[in-house]
Parts: structure tokens; C-alpha cells; sequence
């Protein structure tokens, strides 16, 4: 695949940005499997503006193959983008043409979701594999370092990353997720998946059935600021996301994931810290953010950003592409020295009087923290804490 062929691929995202008709239109007949990789399938993609998808084979190492898309110039720095829950790379549709200017940009269905490979079992999902995988999967690209985006999930995987892969990973963008220390701490009863949603996943079965039901109204409650926009393609969007969840085991991978994750902390006991430049992007009305897990997650990473994006919930880079989008590549192509700051005793300042569930503060980008440490970094194995886990 050449690069003029990518880049006119791009192009046309950036033009149309809608799914495949006929996609659209299977999913609606309730034909429940995609088959992206048909010749039909490559055509309608193309002809409907569809970046062309490649794969990537992993099956020398771990018998794993990922499906993602590939857009920008092979010899610029490589961005990796990790979709979140319940999503696939079709969430980076507003930042793939942005980034793609400036980046090679590699947008993955992570194990379990999309066309990517969908182990059932528990164990291969375990923190160790999943971060082993994304490893070998950027190398596969010939390069020896990238930057990192996710959301959500892919937020909690991008953390593990820069965590146990520092010197591999150059910056690392979070998007509505704070450090995994912190996340699950207090999940907010008016979250689609809130704890005990949680504690429901861990049962066999049940909740990937509970997700088909009622016509996938968990995709309905999930993307809710879709519904609100009724634009022919937002409406698109909604069928595509309820076609790539709409059998049994497009759920069980996804949801093996949070069988897992809760129960997997970063071991803080010698106070070390993430090297990896960092900025957390919220949306000033997203449930699952507190102040207080911000301020946490600041505590463990040397060179820590926010960006509040207002008017956004807990899908800010879907819902305001254009700001998220602009924080990114100033956060990408700025210097330290050209990052707005906000002291400390100003932020707390700002802060008081609404400490809540929900983030209702100012839309500016602050430098939370700034420390310096002497600690030597442990290895790896001393990094990762195990609480409660099973081995199902």
C-alpha cells in the first residue's frame, strides 16, 4: 500500500466520514457478521471513503492477529491510537485525517473488539499479555518508540505502557481516563458501566447476553450524544457501532477485559514515577473524572497535563474533535515552555467549592505537577500488583 494510496484513502475519510452504506444496511437486516475482508467489502470501503484496512499477523508470538488502519507518511513518528469501551478504531474518525498531517497514524482494534482476533478465555487477557501484544505489535512497524492515545480502555492500557515501556513510548495522551491506581475508585451510579456493572461482568455469560437485549440499548445508552445529533451520518454511526457489537462474542473479549483490569494496580511503594510526558484530556461533564483522581494521577507522573474540554462528556474527542484535536497536536509539536500553566495553589483555588462526581471547572491546560525524583525505576515484574485477581 503506498503512501499517495493512504493518503488519498485519508482524503476521502476526511470528506465523507460515514460508514459504508451497504455496512449500514446489512447490520439493519440483522445479518450479524461482518466480513471486512472480501473483495466486496475492500470495494464498497473504498468506494465509500473507508481508509483501506491492513493486518498485521502476530502469529510467530502469540498466535494473535490485529486488524487496524494505517493513514499518514511511513517516515514521520508513529501514533498509536487504543480505542475504548465498547468501541472499535472506528472512534478516531475526527482525529485520524488531523493527525495523519503531521504523523503516521496506526488506529488498532484492540484484542477482542472489531476484526481483531477475539480469544474467549479469561487468562488471555491477562495485563501481561495485553501490554506484551501492544509491544510486539509496534515493533512490527520497524520502529523502536511512538506516542500513544487511547481512551477509556485503551487509556488504562496506554498507563500500563508507559509504566513498563517508558523508553518505548515518547508521549502518551489519555483521554477520559485517569491513572489505573484511581480509576475504578469511585465509579458514578448514573455511568452506563458503573461498579456494579463491574461486579456483574465477572459472571460467565450473563452479561453478554444482557448486552444484546432490547436491541442493543447498551450501545444506546453508551452513545448517547450520538443520538442527540439525528444527522444522517451520526445515525450511521449508531447502526455501525450496534453492528460491531451485535452478536454473543463480539462481547465476551470486550468484557474479559474488565473480568481482569479492576483488580490490576501500578505498585507505587518506592514512590516511583512515569517518566512519559503526559496529557489527560477530560470533558467538564464526564461522570466517571473527579478532581480528586486527577490530582492522584499528578502525583505519579513527572510532567503532567490537563486539558478541559467543556461542554464534553466522557467522549470529548467525539464530541468536540476540534478542541480535542488541537490540544493533541499542541501537546504533540509544543515545547513545555509553550504549554499554558496554572500554579497549583490556582488550580486548587479554582477548584474549591466544586468537588463532586462531575469535573466543573475551566477550559484551560494546566501543568497539575512538575516533580523531580532520584529513585531508580524497579523491573519490570515489581511493577505491576495483582489484587484479588482469578485465574479463570
Amino acid at each position: 500500500f503506498s503512501k499517495n494510496y493512504n493518503n488519498e484513502c485519508l482524503n476521502q475519510l476526511s470528506r465523507s466520514g460515514k460508514p459504508s452504506a451497504d455496512w449500514v444496511d446489512r447490520a439493519r437486516k440483522g445479518k450479524r457478521r461482518r466480513r471486512w475482508r472480501t473483495a466486496e467489502a475492500r470495494r464498497v470501503e473504498e468506494s465509500e471513503g473507508f481508509m483501506n484496512p491492513r493486518c498485521a499477523g502476530l502469529d510467530r508470538l502469540w498466535g494473535v492477529k490485529f486488524h487496524y488502519l494505517e493513514a499518514g507518511s511511513r517516515d514521520k513518528p508513529l501514533i498509536l491510537l487504543l480505542h475504548g469501551f465498547p468501541d472499535c478504531w472506528f472512534s478516531w474518525r475526527e482525529q485520524i485525517p488531523c493527525l495523519a498531517d503531521h504523523y503516521r497514524v496506526i488506529a488498532i482494534d484492540l484484542k477482542g473488539f472489531g476484526d481483531s482476533d477475539k480469544p474467549s478465555t479469561k487468562r488471555s487477557y491477562k495485563i501481561e499479555i495485553l501490554v506484551e501484544e501492544l509491544k510486539q505489535f509496534i515493533l512490527t512497524f520497524g520502529v523502536k518508540q511512538c506516542s500513544i492515545i487511547g481512551h477509556d480502555l485503551g487509556g488504562l492500557l496506554g498507563w500500563y505502557m508507559v509504566a513498563l515501556y517508558e523508553d518505548m513510548i515518547y508521549k502518551f495522551v489519555t483521554i477520559s481516563c485517569p491513572h489505573p491506581n484511581f480509576y475504578w475508585n469511585r465509579l458514578p451510579g448514573n455511568f452506563v458501566f458503573d461498579s456494579k456493572w463491574i461486579h456483574f461482568s465477572r459472571l460467565p455469560f450473563l452479561p453478554e447476553i444482557d448486552a444484546l437485549k432490547e436491541d442493543l440499548s447498551i450501545i444506546n445508552d453508551t452513545y448517547q450524544h450520538l443520538q442527540l445529533d439525528q444527522t444522517s451520518n451520526t445515525k450511521n454511526y449508531m447502526e455501525a457501532y450496534k453492528y460491531a457489537f451485535s452478536r454473543k462474542e463480539d462481547w465476551t473479549g470486550a468484557i474479559n477485559y474488565y473480568r481482569n483490569l479492576p483488580f490490576i494496580r501500578l505498585s507505587t511503594e518506592s514512590n516511583e514515577l512515569i517518566y512519559t510526558r503526559t496529557l489527560l484530556i477530560i470533558g467538564n461533564m464526564d461522570p466517571l473524572v473527579t478532581i480528586e483522581n486527577i490530582v492522584q494521577s499528578s502525583e505519579y507522573v513527572e510532567k503532567f497535563n490537563v486539558k478541559v474540554i467543556s461542554g464534553a462528556q466522557h467522549f470529548p474527542h467525539q464530541q468536540k474533535p476540534d478542541a480535542v484535536n488541537k490540544a493533541i497536536l499542541k501537546f504533540f509539536m509544543g515545547t513545555t515552555n509553550t504549554l499554558e500553566k496554572t500554579p497549583p495553589k490556582g488550580i486548587m483555588t479554582s477548584w474549591l467549592g466544586s468537588l463532586s462526581n462531575t469535573v466543573k471547572y475551566g477550559n484551560h491546560m494546566f501543568d497539575a505537577v512538575h516533580k523531580k525524583t532520584s529513585g531508580v525505576v524497579n523491573v519490570l515484574p515489581t511493577k505491576v500488583l495483582h489484587s484479588g485477581q482469578t485465574t479463570n
